[in-house]
């Protein structure tokens, strides 16, 4: 089952980078680039916040180039991180990297559905050339509890559960677009508004303080992320520059055509991917 993923995977990767219809264009702002072009300029960055959606199949290949061709680049100097991996499973994760035993890996903490189709090639990859792969998202138990209880309800954690998180307190600004759209869809699931977005917040300073500390021993790091983690250079990457302000950073927005249909969707990020509808 394990090969057989990981070679539906370079078969895949072949093909739409093998042809000139690939499902896919790549926009810098409003201009059309190439893929060639995307490395080079990304090459100059220390940070990339891959902005997915978790259930297209063409941005999840693209993660997997893009790690193999940045590694190529930076092979002493370049590590991976993921929001799919919470803190807590870091032990396992490593474990991982250091024996390839990915049935451990399997049995020992609860992963994403879609891990073995859409996460475990790149992880798998990073593995076979020893790459360092952070966990970088905070246990979602913890995020829930602020959602459901505020805040101070993160009071309660011991020293070692405080480890799994960003420092507290963490700077939280609501005045963000972000944070304003969790505000109201808090309200709108008739909650707390203010709560869904401190746990939307609370995650993206966890995945900013992590990719930070990651930075004082790797020079580059490629981080897969959901789209809305780094829209408009909020979220991570906003919490990013909070901890380690002047960090060079670039964000990808990946987008269905079927979903761009504004001027201001080029702006979503410094790179948008516009994907063609599953047919």
């Amino acid at each position: 089952m394990e090969k057989l993923i990981l070679i539906t995977c370079l078969l895949l990767s072949s093909s739409i980078f093998g042809q000139e219809n690939v499902g896919y264009t790549i926009h810098a702002k409003e201009r059309v680039i190439s893929y060639e072009k995307l490395v080079k300029q990304l090459s100059k960055k220390e940070v990339v916040l891959f902005g997915e959606l978790h259930d297209d199949s063409i941005a999840h290949i693209l993660e997997y180039e893009l790690s193999r061709d940045l590694f190529q680049l930076f092979p002493q100097s370049f590590s991976l991180g993921a929001e799919m991996f919470e803190t807590h499973q870091a032990t396992y994760l490593q474990q991982f990297l250091e024996t390839g035993n990915l049935k451990a890996l399997t049995d020992s903490t609860k992963l994403w559905s879609n891990f073995l189709s859409d996460y475990y090639p790149t992880l798998r990859f990073a593995q076979e050339n020893g790459i360092p792969y952070y966990a970088t998202n905070i246990p979602r138990k913890f995020a829930s509890m602020v959602f459901k209880k505020g805040i101070q309800s993160l009071d309660t954690l011991t020293e070692k559960e405080r480890a799994f998180i960003c420092p507290l307190p963490f700077a939280f600004d609501s005045t963000l677009s972000q944070y304003k759209e969790c505000i109201q869809m808090g309200i709108d699931m008739h909650a707390s508004g203010i709560n869904f977005a401190l746990a939307q917040a609370i995650k993206d300073a966890t995945m900013g303080w992590n990719i930070a500390q990651a930075l004082k021993t790797h020079q580059h790091v490629l981080h897969f992320n959901g789209s809305f983690h780094s829209n408009y250079y909020q979220g991570i990457y906003w919490y990013i520059n909070h901890y380690r302000p002047k960090t060079k950073i670039a964000t990808i927005a990946v987008i269905k055509k079927s979903e761009f249909k504004h001027k201001r969707d080029s702006y979503l990020a410094d790179y948008v991917i516009i994907v063609d509808d599953k047919k």
